[in-house]
């Protein structure tokens, strides 16, 4: 599965790499640092180098978390995959000549109107970067990684864009209100109490209008997640 990375990166050899191998896996990630990565200074390698180090799986933790990989030490084809993604972007950063005439693959083929009709949600990469963007954006995880990114764009479309930013940045003025025409129920027996619980009562008919309208937002959000006719709605469970 990572053939064709391994080449593109000119691994000595790709065709028999064996992620299963704690020798083989600890000098390719010692090989990935020191000669496509170079995210440590070369002072700095010395414990991801010492391979027969009883600490060196702690040291190769803080390396994933260094180069701000969403994957664990326990997810080593997954983390490797990544590596190697990220690896290729700054080989091909380092050298964007050399590439700049090079056609895509699927140069020829006709863009869906939706993108997310020709991802592959199976490719380790795409995984990586959809659960990047869920962790950043504090979405749960979820087995479908399609529906998971149904989500993130949903988020992006209501919270991220520009007029939604600047909707929910801008200063909302409000009209005044005469406490006299809204009738309290009770008295108190003293004016400035009557007021300040006509004012409490106010603030709580407005928090409830809020909360309305984000359950009336995520409902819109789950039906059109819902009437989607590639959901799969087995993989929704509830409880009894």
């Amino acid at each position: 599965m990572f053939r064709r990375k391994l080449q593109a990166l000119d691994y000595h050899n790709p065709s028999n790499f064996n992620c299963k191998d704690d020798t083989e896996f600890r000098n390719f990630i010692v090989w990935l640092e020191d000669q496509k990565i170079r995210h440590y200074k070369i002072e700095d390698r010395g414990n991801l180098r010492n391979i027969h180090n009883a600490e060196w799986t702690k040291q190769y933790e803080k390396y994933l978390k260094d180069v701000t990989c969403p994957f664990k030490v326990q997810e080593r084809p997954e983390a490797i995959d990544w590596l190697l993604g990220l690896a290729v972007r700054l080989e091909y950063g380092d050298n964007a000549s050399k590439y700049q005439n090079v056609k895509p693959l699927n140069a020829e083929v006709t863009k869906s109107a939706d993108p997310l009709t020709n991802l592959d949600v199976t490719n380790p990469d795409v995984k990586a970067g959809v659960m990047a963007l869920a962790n950043l954006l504090q979405i749960q995880r979820h087995d479908n990684y399609l529906m998971m990114i149904k989500a993130i764009r949903i988020l992006v479309q209501e919270r991220l864009t520009p007029e939604a930013i600047a909707k929910s940045s801008s200063s909302r003025e409000g009209l005044p209100v005469s406490l006299d025409k809204h009738t309290l129920g009770f008295d108190t027996g003293d004016a400035v109490l009557n007021d300040a619980a006509r004012i409490l009562r106010l603030l709580h008919v407005e928090e409830l209008r809020e909360l309305q309208t984000k359950i009336n937002e995520a409902i819109v959000a789950v039906q059109a997640i819902i009437a989607d006719p590639k959901t799969d709605h087995r993989l929704g469970k509830v409880g009894r």
